[in-house]
């Protein structure tokens, strides 16, 4: 993102305001039926009743768009989230965590690794399904406030609703990324150097 004089800007960001600001539309119930009729759904799937936590020390993105949408559970439960959509990504130190209650047993955490050494995770057509995102973010060129129906710098069809808001950018990097998701897709996803755990208790990436 650059000033008026053309400076490059940095800055730290916490994206809870914008799943806040820009998914109002979804709150009433007669803008959420338009939604599922039109399948501005954000997953392709009935997501889990769990969400995950994602973070990574840097995210790099060719491609980058956000927008608000709502997934689906099973239970039909409409859930409101800020997709991020980005069409090449290299992520560093990757970690992925969810905790599951199971009765008896207690507490049982899966945690997930990938990225760690001189080979990032790559990633082609990302979607991340979030409710909550934090970290230091850059961007080059970027729009915001655009009708989330006519973006065209992410993957091919991140596209939200007529009317709705949105924004994008050429790239992003995101140092120190931290996020609560529903749901993650992607086009291709290489995992150099995975790593997966299953453990008693709470053991989460933060």
């Amino acid at each position: 993102m650059r000033d008026e004089q053309g400076r490059h800007v940095v800055g730290r960001v916490r994206w809870r305001r914008f799943a806040v600001l820009s998914v109002p539309g979804f709150a009433a119930t007669a803008a959420l039926a338009v939604a599922l009729a039109n399948g501005a759904l954000a997953a392709s799937f009935a997501v889990s009743g769990q969400q995950f936590k994602v973070a990574a020390d840097d995210l790099r993105g060719d491609g980058f768009a956000q927008y608000g949408s709502v997934d689906t559970n099973a239970r039909g439960d409409l859930l409101p989230v800020a997709v991020t959509a980005i069409k090449k990504a290299e992520i560093s130190n990757l970690c992925q965590s969810v905790v599951t209650k199971l009765p008896v047993v207690g507490s049982i955490s899966l945690k997930l690794s990938a990225g760690t050494g001189s080979k990032p995770v790559q990633a082609t057509d990302l979607y991340m399904d979030a409710t909550d995102i934090a970290g230091d973010a850059s961007f080059n060129n970027i729009e915001i406030g655009r009708d989330a129906s006519t973006l065209d710098k992410g993957p091919d069809g991140a596209q939200g609703m007529q009317d709705a808001f949105s924004q994008q950018a050429d790239d992003i990097r995101i140092a120190k990324l931290r996020t609560v998701a529903w749901a993650t897709t992607a086009g291709t996803f290489k995992l150099n150097g995975l790593s997966m755990k299953i453990s008693k208790g709470k053991k989460e990436c933060f």
